[in-house]
């Protein structure tokens, strides 16, 4: 009687033990198997990374599964290329950073994806414990910068779905030199005077969409930096925060433009601004055009519509030159609601770039049930029709 089990069985039952399951060319790693711990308290940074190395190294589309509980991580990078065509991501717990601010804050990001192709991330949320940082700066101390929650960088065909990002150090989500990127059904929540708590940052990068999100924090709901191209953003709600912004710009002489920019279905709730385009007073040569802000709906924000290029907050070392930045083909479609201040409509143009191609359809905004006011300097070009308020225009 032969007892011997045939070597096929052998390898299912190790890749059992060792967490790993196979079906139809995907392959699943439990992070488990390889060490972490759900109990938010043993660092489980090596499972992680481990468990990416094993994935990373299939030829089969891949899975990496994050049960419930909390898991305590230190600043990871997540490296390509890979082997595995597909990577996700699928999260059931709950990921968190370290008590003490200064383990992730002398980081740049807590968890970095690079060159990667085909990675997803499919729910889970992502605790940064950035209020303790937030108080170091608020008080003035000597406090390091921070990291950034989640960052792309180099990397192409990247889904984020259904993921929460809580209380980041600085900037949430970063997506940087990226290519046909999907984000939906994000939840971003921090406090409203959380510093430099960005929601989405884009940057060079393009085809980009960012749809069904609610961004909740301190800074901009979503930056849009240079070399940003074909940015859809649709059904956001943003507040707290500090509005949709393109910019600032003119931070370095020699930058790349914002271009082909659609903002549609987008609510802002006691937001610093709505929709802005900022820039420095400063030689550059960027650009922005070829932009639509559509269908938005203002709940008592500062500045429902701007355009800023003598952009300095505080007034603290502003560079007091002339944005050279030009703003071109910009329309407003269907921008509605209040504003909590006098002026709702706000263009503060380049005097050697005016503003040109800005178009207005069908805009209704007003300050305390009364009518608002705008504000034009240095526009050419503007055409408008069904505008309130258009003293200026």
């Amino acid at each position: 009687m032969n007892l011997s089990r045939p070597l096929g069985g052998i390898i299912v039952i190790l890749f059992f033990m060792l967490g790993i399951t196979s079906t139809s060319a995907t392959t699943k790693y439990n992070v488990l198997s390889f060490g972490a711990k759900p109990n938010g308290k043993t660092d489980s940074t090596k499972a992680f990374l481990v468990a990416w190395e094993a994935a990373c190294a299939s030829p089969d589309s891949t899975i990496i599964y994050v049960p419930k509980g909390r898991y305590l991580l230190a600043a990871m990078a997540f490296q390509g290329a890979c082997k595995s065509p597909r990577i996700t991501f699928s999260i059931d717990g709950t990921l968190v950073a370290p008590l003490d601010y200064r383990v992730l804050g002398k980081s740049t990001d807590w968890i970095r994806f690079e060159g990667v192709n085909g990675v997803s991330i499919s729910g889970g949320a992502l605790d940064a414990k950035g209020p303790s940082l937030w108080a170091c700066k608020a008080s003035h101390t000597n406090c390091p910068a921070g990291a950034t929650t989640l960052s792309f960088t180099n990397s192409k065909n990247i889904r984020i779905h259904r993921l929460m990002s809580l209380n980041s150090q600085m900037f949430h989500i970063v997506i940087n030199g990226c290519e046909n990127v999907h984000v939906q059904g994000v939840k971003i929540i921090a406090a409203g005077n959380s510093p430099n708590t960005d929601g989405i940052h884009v940057q060079l990068s393009k085809n980009v969409d960012i749809i069904k999100c609610s961004i909740k924090t301190g800074d901009d709901c979503i930056s849009i930096g240079p070399g940003t191209k074909n940015l859809w953003i649709e059904q956001v709600t943003c507040g707290p925060g500090h509005g949709i912004s393109i910019g600032s710009l003119a931070k370095d002489l020699k930058e790349e433009g914002v271009q082909n920019v659609t903002v549609k279905k987008t609510i802002f709730m006691g937001t610093q601004n709505g929709l802005r385009i900022k820039s420095w007073a400063r030689p550059s040569t960027g650009f922005v055009q070829g932009i639509r802000f559509m269908d938005s709906l203002m709940v008592n924000v500062q500045n429902p519509i701007i355009i800023d290029q003598n952009y300095c907050p505080h007034n603290l070392n502003c560079p007091n030159q002339v944005s050279g930045v030009k703003v071109t083909d910009i329309v407003y479609e269907g921008i509605r609601g209040t504003s909590s201040t006098p002026v709702a409509i706000k263009f503060d143009c380049s005097a050697k770039n005016p503003c040109t191609g800005i178009r207005l359809q069908n805009v209704n905004l007003t300050y305390l049930k009364k009518a608002a006011e705008s504000s034009c300097t240095n526009i050419h070009e503007k055409a408008f029709d069904i505008v309130r308020p258009q003293n200026c225009l």
